[in-house]
């Protein structure tokens, strides 16, 4: 069972992509990396040290969506960077929505209003057909809930994975760790191959358990 790490940006979509996760077999442990919202319980800020415990129990880490922009969320950018200073043992990373922009800001890509905000929206989405999209068909259909995206041209580590019928980012893979990313929500009812995709993503965690030790 693989244990993933959920960075919950407090999104109306937290708990269907934690019930996917939960469908599929994997055991999910929920956490906030900033304050949360007036009246929603007591303070939940997430220091280098704490991440770096909880990365030790985990086989991935989630980086979830939320309101807002990805230059506020700094305990999550701290995430990243703890994630990166592991190396190769670092567990397989996916981002959803503010997760995309979260890794793109992280990596110095720049981050800002797409041609037209687009909340509850499937569309069609081309994509590469590796790592979390290996056996999707293409152009397969996903909802867009957003008003943001990753702007071109990318940091040199960062790669596009898919695109909306625009040609805008809907997918970014990193070079050099195992980081991916999507703009769309997987988890959403307008979603048609959301659980293929997560799976795909649980299946990273497998691959990795299972490979030899140089």
């Amino acid at each position: 069972m693989a244990r993933v790490l959920f960075v919950d940006h407090e999104d109306s979509f937290t708990y269907n992509l934690v019930q996917y996760l939960l469908e599929l077999g994997a055991d999910v442990d929920v956490r906030r990396p900033d304050r949360p919202r007036a009246g929603l319980g007591a303070t939940c800020d997430r220091s280098p040290a704490q991440w770096a415990r909880e990365i030790e129990l985990c086989d991935a880490v989630l980086i979830g969506p939320g309101p807002g922009g990805p230059a506020e969320r700094v305990r999550t950018l701290a995430l990243l960077d703890r994630l990166e200073g592991l190396g190769e043992s670092a567990p397989p990373v996916l981002g959803v929505c503010l997760g995309l922009q979260l890794v793109a800001h992280w990596r110095g890509g720049s981050v800002g209003r797409a041609l037209e905000p687009v909340h509850g929206f499937g569309e069609a989405i081309e994509h590469d057909g590796r790592g979390i999209f290996r056996g999707l068909p293409t152009p397969v259909s996903m909802a867009r809930y957003h008003s943001l995206v990753a702007h071109e041209p990318l940091p040199a580590d960062l790669e596009v994975s898919a695109r909306s019928a625009a040609g805008e980012v809907m997918g970014l893979r990193s070079r050099s760790l195992r980081i991916e990313a999507v703009q769309f929500h997987p988890e959403s009812i307008l979603s048609e191959a959301g659980h293929a995709l997560l799976s795909n993503f649980l299946g990273s965690c497998a691959a990795s358990a299972e490979a030899p030790e140089a």
